[in-house]
């Protein structure tokens, strides 16, 4: 159990991810017209996409690099969570409309309401609805989640309506966690868990591992079930980094302090932090009112 002085701020939040893209005309075109996302700027060589102000994605062309193998670190998937069942079913539907062939599953996780797809250059993306908070059920520090079914066409015939789909743009999102795929748990809970701070929230068979702060379900998430005994990663297409936003600099200060401590090479301007995780996972750390760096 990590000791509350060293734990990561309950008023932690999940920022931009930012892709390495091959063709950025054809990603561009599927986080618009699939995902209802618009440009909010182009900067730092590459496009930041998201819903009014708030950048949710980071397209950084990189065409020199190769798409990752399916058991290499990495990316597992960016989660995308709406306020509120209309506006997750008028995305569900524009994504499905754009590429049948793209929806890789759906799951009722008790704390949330999920729909999975796959970008063109194979990144994967939960589009999700939290549950409200009280409804969740805790039993000695874990949530209890699951994987019931969740029929697609049942749920667009319950939530989807003419507003959702006319103010889609409109409706807030937010990158509410990010799902990475590692070599193994124990690692990703060493770090993740008792250097970065954050508590760990759930566990599944050795297989994964779920961590937050201030008590959300999960900000992250770590599994082996593609790439179990994965090295660190190669400089490839997909995941390029990861954004941590904390709510002041003496967070990101204490932050600091622990990754010198366990001797974690870090880049530290003072009010932001960026390093590696054990598979070369870029994350950047940054007090929330201050611009994310490319």
């Amino acid at each position: 159990m990590t000791n509350v002085q060293n734990q990561l701020s309950a008023g932690l939040n999940m920022g931009t991810v930012m892709l390495k893209v091959r063709d950025l005309a054809a990603m561009e075109n599927y986080y618009q017209k699939a995902l209802g996302l618009s440009v909010v700027s182009e900067d730092d060589g590459g496009l930041y996409l998201g819903r009014g102000a708030s950048a949710l994605v980071h397209l950084m062309p990189a065409g020199g690099l190769h798409i990752p193998g399916r058991g290499e670190a990495g990316l597992f998937h960016t989660a995308l969570l709406f306020q509120d069942q209309a506006a997750l079913a008028s995305t569900v539907a524009s994504a499905a409309h754009y590429d049948a062939q793209a929806f890789v599953g759906s799951a009722d996780h008790l704390v949330s309401e999920a729909f999975y797809f796959t970008d063109p250059e194979g990144n994967g993306i939960e589009l999700y609805w939290d549950r409200p908070r009280d409804n969740w059920k805790w039993s000695k520090g874990a949530v209890q989640m699951g994987t019931l079914a969740l029929p697609p066409q049942q749920y667009l015939n319950e939530h989807l309506s003419e507003d959702g789909v006319t103010g889609q743009r409109d409706a807030p999102a937010a990158v509410g966690h990010v799902h990475l795929q590692v070599g193994d748990v124990e690692t990703a809970q060493s770090f993740y868990v008792d250097t970065l701070g954050f508590e760990k929230t759930a566990g599944w068979n050795g297989q994964a591992l779920f961590v937050s702060a201030g008590g959300y379900h999960h900000h992250m998430a770590m599994n082996v079930w593609n790439s179990r005994g994965a090295g660190p990663r190669k400089d490839t297409l997909g995941l390029g980094e990861v954004l941590i936003l904390l709510p002041g600099i003496d967070d990101v200060g204490a932050l600091a302090e622990r990754l010198t401590r366990s001797k974690i090479a870090v880049a530290n301007t003072g009010a932001e932090l960026v390093f590696d995780d054990p598979w070369k996972n870029r994350i950047r750390v940054s007090v929330e009112d201050v611009p994310a760096a490319a």
